[in-house]
């Protein structure tokens, strides 16, 4: 069993093995995420101005961000749902 190694421990080891390229794995590469923004209109954004305090929330794009989500994986669920169902309906 191997032993746990302490922070100080891994800290020391990774200063010895820094300049050392054959102790590393290949770098990951990572794209960002582009951002992307969205215009809503005054009326809606009022609306949800006041929701979001309602729900305690000062920064409104945080709770709409929350808000979105929530939808999306309600209605990502509803599709694999109907989806089964078609599947379902089509082997009997």
């Amino acid at each position: 069993m191997k032993k746990k190694l302490s922070e100080k421990e891994i800290d020391k080891i990774v200063v010895e093995q820094a300049d050392d390229n054959s102790a590393w794995e290949e770098p990951i590469h990572i794209r960002k995420t582009k951002l992307t923004s969205l215009s809503v209109p005054a009326e809606l954004a009022a609306r949800a101005a006041f929701l979001a305090r309602l729900h305690r929330e000062t920064d409104i794009e945080k709770w709409l961000m929350h808000i979105i989500q929530e939808r999306i994986e309600i209605e990502e669920v509803a599709f694999v749902e109907a989806k089964r169902d078609m599947a379902a309906k089509g082997n009997t």
